[in-house]
Formats: C-alpha cells, structure tokens, sequence
C-alpha cells in the first residue's frame, strides 16, 4: 500500500507493566534448507521505511527495495528512459529487448487482475500501472530477469522472475526522496516474489519478517517457521481483497474493552505508521488522552506527526516515555485467545526535539476511508510471517535486531 512518513498504529492490551514474553528463537528448521534469508535495514523514525537489497541480472546488479505486503508488483526504477527517477541513471535498471514480457504472457494477466491487459494484440509489450495511497503512481513494463537468490542450504538459485520496469514515477518517495530503487511486492497474487518463487519450486508460499530499530531481516519459505510460540489467525478470504486482512477484532485498552468491535485490520509493511477509521481513531484518542490525564505531559506542536507530547524535559529514547502510556491489544473474535499486542513503543516515537509523538493517524485523512492498516510501527519487535499455503497470519515477540550470520 506504501503510505509513507511524509503522508503520514492498531491495537489488545494487557495490563501496563505486565513483563512481556519471552522472545521467540529463530533458527532454521531441519529438513528442508529451501529457504531464502536477507537482511533488512531501515527505522519508522527518522526514515520511515524498511529495506533489502536483491541482485537482478547477469551480471548481477543491487537494487535497494522497500518491502510492502500491501502491494502485489516489484518494481525498480528503468532507463527506458525514465521521468521523475530519483536515482542516478547508471543506478537504474537497463532492460534488454529480451527481458519484455509481451502481453500474451499468463503473467501480464495476473498483473493487470482483475481488469485484462490494454494491448492491441497479444505480442505487445505489458504494460502495468500502480497506485498507492498516498496518491504516487508507476507507470511502465513488465519485464522478466535472473534473481540469484543463496538458499540457507547454501546453493545458488537463479529463477527468472517478472518485475515492474518503471520509467514514470510521479509523487513517489518520502521527503526528501529515499535512495531505494523501487519496491518489493510481497502481496497475495500471482505477481508477488513469493507466488513466483512457489510456483517455480523454488521456496513454499510462505514469507516472514522481523523489523528491528534499524535493522531486521525478511526471509521466503517455510524454514524459518518456529515449531511453537506463535499466535495465529486466519486469513480474511475475499476474491476483489489482495491484501493481508484479518479480523474481526476487538480493541482493547489496558487489558479493559473498549466498546469498539469488529475491526478489520490489513498489515501493510509499506506503511509506516498505522491507520484507523476515523471512529476508531478517534477512540483511540480520546483513551490516550483521558489515560494521561494528571500526568506530567502536555501537548505540543512537532513537525514529525500531528499528535504530541513533551514532558518535564526532553525524552532520549522510548524508554524514557512509555511508563505514561498503557497498552492497546486487538483481540480477533474468530479465535480463540488471539491478541496482537500493541505496548507503547508500537505506537509512539520519540523525536529529535525529544517528544513523544503518535504512531497512530486518522484513516479517513489519509483518503482511507473505513480501511484500518497496521503499519510498520506496530510491528516492529515481532516476527511476522504470511502463510500462503494454509492462509494464516502469525506473530511472536523476537529480537529484529539480532545480528544474523550465514545458516
């Protein structure tokens, strides 16, 4: 979905103070060692994104990428030529005429679902469009390359997958624009890199993630799946939603209802704060606020978001500030004893200014509507992982910050 810093939180708690659990290990699970492993570097604050970097090609070039489950289409920057490029040119993607997908291709198809490629014959070259919500769009072709990909069992796959080629970027990027090449669509259609990893044999449909202060990891297959410790619910089915949807849900605050039911969430990595309809938000508000009544914070203005706090003096880190604030929970009605915690630091930042500030913003601003999006401030410290072979969503507590080394 990509909404970014510049444009720019959901929520079942337990009691405040309540010790949290015991981190989840990750390690490889033996037996399969078809699993593909990258490192992730990236904040919610100041930069407002998470990547990784892929080689494309042969010979094999980086490309620096956001990651985004809530968009379908990777796509990089192209010198075919290109407008509104934020990378130097030799920086840029350099199609050949062999790398084309014409429009007969099954890919173009999935591409463009549900509506069928414009072409005025089949052996045109695909075209694809993308708009995020944050009003950006790209506009170019599809095309299909090598991605050399080291498996955890240490051999060297090379799939020849399909990407956007995008020459016509318009109201892309943060402010100023980030130094990534494009972005990493890890959604739910036959587009995504992990459907075409899946159906070339190369990983299982399954994907995680793990957001860190500034760094984590993102890995494709089922081998980094812990056997136990995590929470599971199941994937919203609806054939006209892409997303990673879940739900319905109640909210909580402070281990306490709140009156707010039925929430339908999408995690969206490409969105750095999270998103709620503007009753839930507004709830949301109305809790912080009375739950800080008395407390030594007052209101104040700061550039980095539209809700602020600062204190006797200024705060350094999250540490400092989150004994002021309680913690949110979604509790998801269609299972048993699911809850997806939110504490404190997965809904505030501190700035440079040194205040404490919302992570949580109005939806319907952000031409949202009744859509609510768990950005990437509501998951950091958790490993998430999408499973698309048996349409579950899990999580677990886990230290994104800890150095990984080869496996």
């Amino acid at each position: 979905m990509v909404l970014s810093a510049s444009l720019h939180g959901c929520l079942a708690a337990i009691g405040q103070g309540q010790p949290p659990k015991k981190p989840t290990s990750i390690h490889p699970r033996a037996g399969f060692r078809s699993s593909v492993f990258l490192p992730v570097s990236g904040n919610v604050y100041p930069l407002g994104y998470y990547s990784v970097t892929i080689d494309i090609g042969n010979p094999p070039k980086p490309f620096q990428l956001d990651i985004d489950t809530g968009s379908d289409l990777t796509w990089v920057q192209c010198d075919a030529p290109c407008t509104g490029c934020t990378l130097p040119r030799d920086q840029l993607y350099n199609p050949s005429k062999t790398n084309f997908v014409d429009c007969k291709d099954p890919i173009c198809l999935s591409v463009n679902s549900p509506n069928p490629p414009q072409c005025k014959n089949p052996n045109e070259k695909c075209c694809f469009q993308v708009q995020y919500a944050d009003h950006g769009s790209v506009l170019g072709f599809i095309v299909s390359d090598t991605f050399p990909l080291r498996l955890v069992n240490g051999t060297l796959s090379k799939p020849h997958l399909a990407f956007g080629c995008g020459h016509c970027l318009q109201n892309r990027g943060l402010h100023p624009p980030t130094p990534t090449a494009g972005v990493l669509g890890l959604g739910k259609s036959k587009a995504s890199i992990s459907s075409q990893l899946s159906s070339m044999g190369v990983t299982k449909n399954v994907f995680g993630h793990c957001l860190g202060d500034n760094r984590g990891f993102l890995f494709f297959g089922a081998d980094f799946v812990p056997k136990s410790g995590m929470t599971w619910t199941r994937m919203l089915q609806s054939s006209s939603d892409k997303h990673y949807s879940s739900g319905p849900a109640e909210l909580l605050f402070g281990g306490k209802p709140t009156g707010i039911k039925g929430v339908n969430v999408i995690f969206d990595t490409g969105s750095t704060y999270t998103y709620l309809n503007l009753k839930v938000y507004e709830t949301v508000l109305n809790l912080i606020r009375k739950d800080l009544s008395g407390k030594q914070l007052h209101d104040v203005k700061d550039k980095a978001l539209p809700i602020c706090w600062k204190g006797t003096k200024p705060f350094k880190s999250m540490r400092d500030a989150r004994n002021y604030f309680s913690t949110f929970a979604l509790s998801f009605t269609g299972s048993s004893n699911v809850q997806l915690q939110l504490p404190p630091e997965n809904y505030l930042i501190v700035t440079e200014q040194g205040n404490v500030c919302l992570g949580i913003l109005n939806g319907a601003e952000a031409g949202l509507g009744t859509t609510n999006v768990i950005g990437d401030i509501s998951l950091q410290g958790k490993l998430v992982i999408y499973d698309n072979e048996n349409q579950m969503i899990g999580w677990a507590n886990a230290d994104c910050n800890r150095k990984f080394g080869s496996f």
